[in-house]
């Protein structure tokens, strides 16, 4: 496989600053108790800061904290999204000075609050439905992810969502949202785009994106690829959100080696190891021994 030519630009978040070639891991928290994939494991505010502790000793570049379930399930109000969410970035922000927090909120009035106790990125998983989102970003210096879900409210799963060429679409989409985002405050260079797969994407649609991610890299903006133990994963090999541990890795490995920047995961060690291979493959890192057949 040939390696793409990228236009790769600098990403700055919080304290930390990625060079073109270098790989930002994502460790995924969950502040909610029905969460699809670890049903409410780091819910219990000590339980999350064990995870967040953990996370940053395997790896992890930045911790993403969601305060809602992206899809189908009980209402959450802003104000217990706010509860959720702002005591505990800011306990994190003590804990760990310069570690990137993320957050994942589609409510603007959320994203002032969690930049106001620390947060570097808002993490807008639904694509700018609330207008103010971008305004609410700048407002606290936070970067911004722009993402597609095909025009779907959130917390809803997709129903024959059909596209002329679903990567066009997605990277029309995404483009434009960080375009507005820049005009609305935003820096540039802490501004990422995610095709969010699955988000208003059947499965083809989402391994589409995966195959063509090169196209995505080619705008200049960096991506980020949230694709760990998704459903196109588990329909691909038909298996359960449990054991989608090697499909997850074989997805981020291609997306990795077709310009993928920034990697939201579950499993840090494994995803760590997996880039750091692809980016000595790639050429932008040297490897840690290479004594053997030289001694």
């Amino acid at each position: 496989m040939a390696e793409p030519e990228v236009r790769e630009r600098v990403l700055r978040l919080g304290e930390r600053v990625f060079g073109p070639g270098e790989f930002a891991v994502m460790a995924i928290v969950n502040r909610t108790p029905d969460s699809f994939y670890d049903r409410g494991a780091t819910f219990a505010t000590d339980a999350a800061y064990e995870a967040i502790d953990k996370a940053v000793a395997d790896g992890a570049d930045l911790v993403d904290i969601g305060g809602v379930k992206a899809g189908y399930g009980e209402p959450v109000s802003e104000d217990e999204e706010l509860r959720r969410t702002v005591d505990f970035v800011a306990g994190i922000r003590q804990r760990h000075p310069r570690l990137i927090i993320s957050v994942d909120t589609y409510r603007s009035g959320v994203a002032r609050r969690v930049g106001q106790a620390g947060a570097n990125l808002i993490n807008d998983t639904w694509a700018g439905s609330d207008p103010g989102m971008a305004e609410a970003a700048a407002e606290v210096g936070a970067g911004l992810v722009c993402s597609h879900v095909g025009g779907l409210t959130p917390r809803t799963d997709p129903h024959r969502m059909a596209y002329d060429d679903v990567v066009a679409d997605v990277i029309r989409t995404t483009t434009a949202l960080a375009e507005h985002a820049v005009a609305a405050g935003v820096r540039p260079d802490s501004i990422v785009i995610d095709p969010t797969h699955d988000f208003g994407k059947n499965t083809w649609q989402s391994l589409e994106l995966t195959r063509r991610l090169d196209e995505l890299a080619a705008t200049g903006w960096p991506v980020l690829v949230a694709v760990s133990n998704k459903d196109f994963i588990g329909e691909t090999l038909d298996l359960p959100p449990g054991r989608r541990g090697s499909g997850t890795l074989a997805a981020l490995s291609i997306s990795a080696w077709l310009g993928a920047r920034v990697f939201r995961v579950h499993d840090v060690p494994a995803a760590r190891q997996a880039l750091d291979l692809i980016a000595v493959l790639r050429g932008s890192a040297e490897p840690a021994g290479t004594r053997r057949s030289l001694a």
